[in-house]
């Protein structure tokens, strides 16, 4: 059964009038010319100065109607995609508009389908989601396109060779990302080694890429590979981990492809220590950062979720507003590692951008910038 929520990125009109009053109230303490930071205001708000209760109108988009998007999702409960809901409220908040949050709990392409072709139905301002198979969203997006929707993809990209129009992708280059970690896997193994791949649902299209990149890298190596599904379900995953390396202790590495096997692998490792087994996280959950910083798992990577709900909700909006003049555009998320020699930053502070928190907050800025 697919579930289909709706993500709450109202603004309540006395709480913006709340924060509006308070910045203007401390203008003179941040040294910012009252007329310039009521234009601002009124630009990221939609809002008029004589009327903050009007949600659009005014700023830099005057008179643009209050834009409902939809975005699609394989895994909607999976707690990656927590700062991506995040994300996308706060672009909500930012541009006076709002968004749906719908699809499938357990990557079933047929109830993501379902989810597209309603929001089609439904006559949304736009749709965001993860291509995560070559074919089923090919007629769902041309119907959309057809009746005047832009559709963008974020987290996982049609292959080159799909035939799927969507009109952006926002997110990670994944066989980029898979390779690279490849190459960094071969750093703790030796040819004859075996590395087991974590996967949850093996084929789809936003983390076969990254399983398929490391196995051409280290099988050139002479490392044995094997994949090991582990399911969508994220508190079934730590069960299918702990069982397969239980059976396979001879294994020298565990390579996690996703957010929730990651956490399996990282709570495998400490639990198995003493085997010497090392592994890798995929994305920034708790569990997983702590294991890094702890030097229990080697790596795991970032990949900017909470960009990946921010920006498909500013494109859309931004193709709204001028008359589809403003185009999508292909944006790479990115592929950090993440070490113990620098995960301190993401366990230093609770973020929305992390999704660790709620609660809306600007952090200082790093003294140097690392390239």
């Amino acid at each position: 059964m697919s579930e289909s929520t709706k993500f709450d990125t109202e603004v309540a009109p006395e709480r913006l009038a709340l924060s509006r009053r308070r910045l203007l109230r401390n203008v003179g303490i941040m040294g910012v010319g009252a007329p310039a930071l009521v234009a601002l205001l009124d630009a990221c708000t939609g809002t008029s100065t004589a009327d903050a209760t009007t949600v659009a109108g005014g700023g830099v988009y005057p008179g643009h109607k209050k834009y409902n998007f939809t975005l699609v999702n394989h895994v909607t409960t999976n707690s990656f995609f927590t700062p991506t809901r995040f994300g996308a409220e706060d672009a909500c908040a930012l541009l006076g508009c709002s968004y749906s949050w719908t699809g499938s709990k357990d990557s079933i392409v047929s109830e993501m389908v379902n989810a597209m072709n309603s929001a089609t139905t439904a006559k949304v301002d736009g749709i965001g989601v993860p291509v995560i198979d070559p074919t089923a969203f090919t007629a769902p997006t041309e119907k959309a396109l057809e009746a005047g929707i832009p559709v963008v993809a974020y987290n996982a990209n049609p292959p080159a060779d799909s035939k799927t129009p969507i009109m952006s992708y926002i997110g990670q280059d994944n066989t980029a990302a898979g390779v690279a970690a490849g190459k960094r896997i071969l750093e703790q193994v030796k040819p004859g080694d075996t590395v087991a791949c974590m996967i949850a649902t093996p084929g789809s299209g936003n983390i076969q890429p990254r399983a398929d990149g490391a196995k051409g890298v280290l099988e050139a190596a002479g490392v044995k590979y094997v994949q090991v599904a582990t399911g969508a379900a994220e508190g079934a995953e730590l069960s299918a981990v702990e069982a397969w390396f239980q059976g396979h202790q001879d294994a020298k590495f565990l390579y996690a492809v996703d957010s929730g096997s990651g956490i399996a692998v990282a709570k495998t490792v400490e639990k198995f220590a003493s085997t010497g087994v090392k592994g890798s996280g995929w994305d920034v959950g708790t569990p997983t950062l702590d294991q890094v910083k702890a030097g229990k798992l080697d790596f795991t990577i970032d990949q900017q979720a909470y960009i990946q709900g921010f920006l498909p909700i500013l494109q859309l909006f931004l193709y709204q507003v001028s008359g589809g003049l403003m185009g999508p555009v292909n944006t790479n998320t990115g592929l950090k590692f993440v070490l113990k020699s620098n995960v301190d930053p993401y366990t230093a502070s609770k973020s929305r951008f992390e999704g660790s928190t709620s609660k809306a907050a600007v952090l200082a800025a790093p003294s140097s910038i690392q390239s």
